[in-house]
Order: structure tokens, then C-alpha cells, then sequence
């Protein structure tokens, strides 16, 4: 059996590795121009059907941004967005218990993943491959913060009999 002090320093290292990871994955849609191009660059280490969606989707990028770069102002608040739901998790950093509402949030904002990317992904054409990466954003998330949960309900049950 773990000590609080141990189970306090393991909810503290998911929780930053969550965070860190969802902050990452937000800021990546900044220079998404940029990473699109890169990809494209070194599409042939992608299977035939990847690199024509790639190759697709920088294009599409490149030429909104050069007609309409008002437009990917969206995605800089799909960025900003990551951060302010990332600072959230800040709370049961400090305090899991009191917290844990926040966890079940995340868990929760994780499941819905599936059904937006199974029901908006064919209304917008996005092929299947890629509606299973963006659920597997569901699955990382929500493994840490279940791992988490499963810790903060056991040092709560340990403070109850402390």
C-alpha cells in the first residue's frame, strides 16, 4: 500500500504529464502550416493513402492562408482553448480530493471525443484513419486522468480512516 505521500507525488506527476500533454497537443495548432509542410515534405515515410491526405490538407491550408488567413484564427482558439481547459486541471494538483471533479470532467471531455469524430468526421469528409487518430486523442487522455481518479479515490479512502 502506497503512502499519501507517495499516491499525493503520483496524482501530481500524472496531472503535469497530462496538462503538458494537453497544452502540446493545443499548441500545435499554431504553426499548423508549418507542420503540414513538414509532413509533406516527408510524406513517403506515410503509406499512399496518408500522403494524399496530407498532401490535400497542407494545400487546402496554404491556400486559405493566403486568401483567407482570418480564417485559421479558429485554430488559434482551438489552441488557446487546450491552455485554458489545461489550467483547469491546476486544482486538483493543489487539492485532488476536493478536485476530483475536474478529473471526471476530463474523463468525460475524453469519451465525448468518439462520438465527434464518428459523426462530424464523415459529415466533413475526413477519412476514417484520420477519425481514429483523433479518438485516439480520447484514449491518451482519458488513461492518465483514469489512472489518476483511480489514485485520488484511494487516498481519499485513506485520509477517511487517518
Amino acid at each position: 500500500m502506497l503512502t499519501n505521500t507517495q499516491l499525493n507525488r503520483k496524482i501530481k506527476t500524472w496531472i503535469i504529464l497530462f496538462i503538458v500533454l494537453l497544452v502540446l497537443s493545443g499548441v500545435t495548432a499554431f504553426p499548423i502550416e508549418t507542420e503540414l509542410s513538414f509532413l509533406t515534405r516527408h510524406s513517403s515515410y506515410f503509406p499512399e493513402f496518408m500522403q494524399t491526405w496530407i498532401t490535400t490538407i497542407y494545400n487546402e491550408v496554404k491556400t486559405v492562408n493566403l486568401n483567407y488567413p482570418h480564417l485559421s484564427y479558429g485554430t488559434d482558439w482551438l489552441a488557446f482553448a487546450h491552455i485554458v481547459i489545461a489550467t483547469a486541471f491546476i486544482g486538483p494538483y493543489l487539492d485532488p480530493i476536493k478536485n476530483i471533479w475536474v478529473i471526471q470532467f476530463g474523463m468525460i471531455a475524453c469519451i465525448m471525443v468518439f462520438p465527434l469524430a464518428l459523426i462530424a468526421g464523415p459529415i466533413r469528409q475526413i477519412p476514417f484513419f484520420w477519425q481514429m487518430i483523433d479518438c485516439s486523442f480520447g484514449v491518451f487522455g482519458f488513461i492518465p486522468l483514469y489512472i489518476t481518479y483511480k489514485n485520488i479515490r484511494i487516498l481519499e479512502q485513506q485520509n477517511k480512516f487517518a
